[in-house]
């Protein structure tokens, strides 16, 4: 049911709120949970309304009875609800231009950090447009804004990454460029892409989530996450090596 899912959606987002601002002593902790709050959450409002112009355009609000209908593409609607679905996709999946919110989660503690940037909180995005797919795409619309988006998406992530000295950082900007990837995929006419976009959640998952939790151990042993700093750990520490 779309408003389930949309409930269940909104629940992440106050989930990370609290996650990111875990540590509320400091500022930059709130500042980067009020920060995605309001950025998935603002987002979250353009997809509840695109919800209930895509329910009301199908005639049911149940998914199982939406994604066997055929006339959605010629719904005078279909571009009002199908750019405010994007919207909302964008702004939890960090695509631009709403990835600036994703960088400044990196405050969470680091298990909370490897549910944001990898496992769960992004990936929300990412399933509703496979989700959405057989009802949505297939058309110009569909594949140029996905197309564009993830793209740019993809090249701006690498470049950020690769300028970050901090390891979760470049870890966050990575992510946003691995997302914007997958985007791209979901694009591609003819579902092209989405097998490649299924192995790549997986498979981002896993390892992303296993580079975060070495990061936290990193920064425990290490006591900092600069790369500046952490030259020279084979003499220093040669127990961790």
């Amino acid at each position: 049911n779309l408003i389930s899912l949309f409930i269940g959606w909104e629940l992440t987002s106050v989930i990370s709120f609290l996650l990111i601002g875990f540590k509320r002593e400091s500022a930059e902790a709130r500042r980067g949970a009020l920060q995605a709050l309001i950025v998935t959450g603002g987002g979250g409002l353009a997809l509840l309304i695109g919800l209930v112009l895509l329910g009301t355009a199908a005639g049911s609000m149940e998914l199982s009875q939406i994604l066997t209908s055929t006339t959605l593409h010629e719904s005078p609607w279909y571009a009002g609800f199908t750019i405010l679905i994007l919207i909302g996709c964008f702004a939890k999946s960090a695509q631009f231009p709403f990835h600036f919110w994703l960088p400044g989660a990196m405050n969470a503690p680091t298990p909370a950090s490897a549910y944001l940037h990898s496992a769960t909180m992004v990936k929300a995005g990412i399933y509703l447009l496979l989700r959405l797919y057989p009802v949505l795409g297939e058309t110009l619309l569909w594949q140029n804004t996905l197309l564009a988006i993830g793209l740019i998406t993809m090249l701006m992530g690498a470049a950020f990454a690769l300028r970050q000295r901090d390891l979760k950082a470049a870890l966050a900007y990575s992510t946003i460029s691995q997302l914007g990837i997958l985007v791209a995929l979901i694009s591609l006419p003819h579902g092209e892409g989405l097998k490649a976009a299924l192995i790549g959640i997986l498979a981002h998952s896993l390892y992303k989530a296993a580079l975060f939790l070495v990061v936290g151990a990193v920064d425990h042993s290490a006591g900092t996450r600069q790369l500046d700093k952490l030259g020279g750990l084979a003499r220093s520490m040669p127990g961790w090596t």
